[in-house]
C-alpha cells in the first residue's frame, strides 16, 4: 500500500494549508480553517485495496481513516468466523470511532469494498488534537450516532425483511456512498453482507434484474432505475435517510 502525507502533496502542487479542493471526506471539508490547519500536517493520504481490513475485531486501533473515495463495510463477527454487515461507511464518515471515546480496540471488523482512498491519522495524534478541535470532535461524535442508528436498523432489517428488499436497500446505500451506478460485487460477497446463502442472493438479483431495476453480469451490478429500486427496497433505507436528515437539521 502506497501513501504520502497530505502536506507533502499539497506543497508539491503549490497549494496552501487551507486548500481543501481535493478533499472528498465531508467531515474534513466542513472543518473551520483553524482546525483544518491543526490537523492538516497529521493526515496521510493512503490508497486502499479491495477487501483491505482497516480494523479487526478485538485488535488494537492504531489509525483512524477519513474515507475520501470508496466504501467500507462494518461487520459483526461470530465465534465461528461467520460475519454479517451492520453498517456502511463512505466519504461522509470516519473509521475508528471507538478511539475517540477512549477505547483501544474495535468490537467490529471494518473492511473495504473496492479500491479507494482515505486520509489516515494516528490515533494518539487524533486524541491529542480533539481538545483543540471542538468542531471535529463534535462531528465525529455526531457521526457515531448516525452510524449507530444505521447499525440498529440493519440488525432489524436482516431479521425481518426479504432478501430482495434487503438487496435493493444495500445497493441504494452503496450507491449513496460511492456515487457511481456500477458496483463490483460477487454473489459470495453479497451473501456475506446480507447474511444469507449465495443461491438466495442469485435468485434475489435475478428478480431485480428481470424487473429492469439492475443489470448483473460477472460481478458487476449496475443500477438502471434508482427510483424503482427505492420502491423495491424495504423501509429501512428511507428510515435511515430520514433520521440522518432530521438530526442534521437539528444541528445546522
Amino acid at each position: 500500500m502506497t501513501s504520502r502525507t497530505v502536506r507533502g502533496a499539497a506543497n508539491r502542487f503549490g497549494k496552501r494549508d487551507n486548500d481543501r479542493s481535493g478533499i472528498g471526506n465531508i467531515i474534513l471539508r466542513g472543518l473551520p480553517a483553524a482546525e483544518w490547519t491543526q490537523i492538516f500536517a497529521s493526515l496521510e493520504f493512503v490508497r486502499l485495496k479491495f477487501h483491505q481490513v482497516l480494523h479487526e475485531a478485538d485488535e488494537a486501533i492504531k489509525s483512524g481513516y477519513f474515507l475520501n473515495e470508496g466504501m467500507s463495510s462494518v461487520l459483526t463477527v461470530q465465534p465461528d468466523g461467520e460475519s454479517v454487515e451492520v453498517g456502511l461507511i463512505g466519504r461522509e464518515g470516519f473509521v475508528g470511532l471507538p478511539a475517540i471515546f477512549g477505547f483501544k480496540t474495535s468490537a467490529l471488523r471494518i473492511i473495504t469494498q473496492g479500491d479507494g482512498t482515505a486520509y489516515r491519522v494516528d490515533v494518539g495524534t487524533l486524541r491529542n488534537l480533539l481538545p483543540h478541535c471542538p468542531t471535529l470532535e463534535r462531528q465525529l461524535q455526531r457521526y457515531s450516532m448516525i452510524l449507530g442508528i444505521q447499525s440498529t436498523q440493519l440488525a432489524a432489517c436482516n431479521r425481518l425483511h426479504d432478501v430482495e428488499e434487503r438487496l435493493a436497500r444495500w445497493l441504494l446505500m452503496s450507491h449513496d456512498r460511492i456515487g457511481g451506478k456500477t458496483l463490483l460485487l460477487t454473489q459470495e460477497f453479497l451473501a456475506q453482507m446480507l447474511g444469507t446463502r449465495r443461491s438466495t442472493v442469485s435468485v434475489a438479483a435475478s428478480v431485480l434484474q428481470k424487473a429492469g431495476l439492475i443489470s448483473y453480469t460477472r460481478g458487476n451490478v449496475t443500477i438502471l432505475n434508482k427510483s424503482k429500486l427505492e420502491d423495491a427496497a424495504c423501509d429501512c433505507y428511507e428510515i435511515i435517510r430520514q433520521q440522518k436528515n432530521r438530526w442534521q437539521a437539528e444541528t445546522s
